[in-house]
């Protein structure tokens, strides 16, 4: 029973990571039209009224009022703040610049979680995360040497309160269920991303470019709220600690979609350092409990 729901918590997990492969590139894309506040208030806002209408569909009960905090920390971390702060940052460094901060993201959500009061894992655990972070951020320091402090900046704080909503968002599914989870944080966000995305709409945007307006379908639907349907569910079932590192495959995830759909060259660097994840991520998955 304990190995079956280990199992599922990683395979949902793992299929969260698969959703969420795409959204640095399709932002990269996205912000090179569109404002990235309008940007970051559109996603959340199409996203929000999707959420509206699931939870309606299938008579969900309201959250207790004691759920009210969480979510609100959910809703400022993933709805609002990491897209923000991305969005942001990805106007001027390339998504590759950005995986190297994406590398930090499952220590992030690991801290957040003991702070909340998980149990702290083995150091072996920390050994093989931090490794595997390091492997993450040198591969990607090899494909881009780009720095802007400003925008690393914004892209540490995005890993930070990234980290905290995901670390928060896993423990409120634990007793509402990941979807809910997800759904009631964006439509408690609805009330003002919704007005304010109609304000900052721009006059041109039926006009926008086909390329930006699939990644903002891209990131509204799967970035934002699919992909979380699995992600909250896969850490509340298989632990935060364990299901967390899963997130470092992101990038090769990316890469490899890349080289599929658009027949992007995959070097022998690229291979190695994905198997040196893998291993990293096997390890602390042993190591976690």
């Amino acid at each position: 029973m304990k190995m079956d729901k280990g199992f599922k918590g990683w395979s949902s997990g793992l299929m969260g990571v698969l959703i969420f492969s795409g959204t640095l590139p399709a932002t990269r894309v996205a912000v090179a039209t569109f404002d990235p506040v309008f940007f970051t208030l559109a996603r959340a806002a199409i996203a929000g009224v999707l959420a509206a209408l699931t939870l309606l569909v299938l008579r969900q009960p309201r959250p207790a009022r004691s759920d009210s905090r969480p979510l609100l920390l959910v809703a400022l971390g993933v709805v609002v703040g990491f897209p923000l702060l991305i969005a942001l940052a990805l106007r001027h460094v390339s998504s590759a610049h950005a995986t190297v901060f994406v590398g930090l993201l499952p220590v992030a959500t690991v801290i957040f979680s003991v702070l909340r009061g998980d149990k702290n894992p083995r150091w072996l655990f920390w050994l093989f995360s931090l490794s595997g972070s390091l492997v993450v951020a040198g591969f990607a320091m090899m494909q881009d040497i780009q720095v802007s402090m400003s925008d690393d900046l914004l892209m540490l704080i995005a890993v930070i309160v990234c980290g905290l909503g995901y670390a928060e968002g896993a423990r409120l599914a634990r007793r509402m269920g990941g979807w809910q989870v997800i759904c009631w944080a964006l439509v408690l966000s609805l009330p003002m991303m919704l007005p304010l995305c109609l304000w900052t709409l721009p006059g041109n945007f039926l006009q926008a470019a086909w390329p930006a307006l699939l990644s903002l379908g891209y990131v509204s639907l799967c970035s934002t709220l699919l992909g979380f349907f699995f992600w909250y569910r896969g850490l509340a079932l298989g632990g935060i600690a364990s299901v967390s590192q899963l997130q470092l495959l992101q990038p090769f995830f990316g890469l490899g979609l890349a080289a599929v759909l658009l027949g992007e060259y995959v070097s022998t660097m690229m291979v190695a350092a994905a198997l040196a994840v893998a291993l990293c991520v096997a390890g602390a998955r042993r190591f976690a409990a």
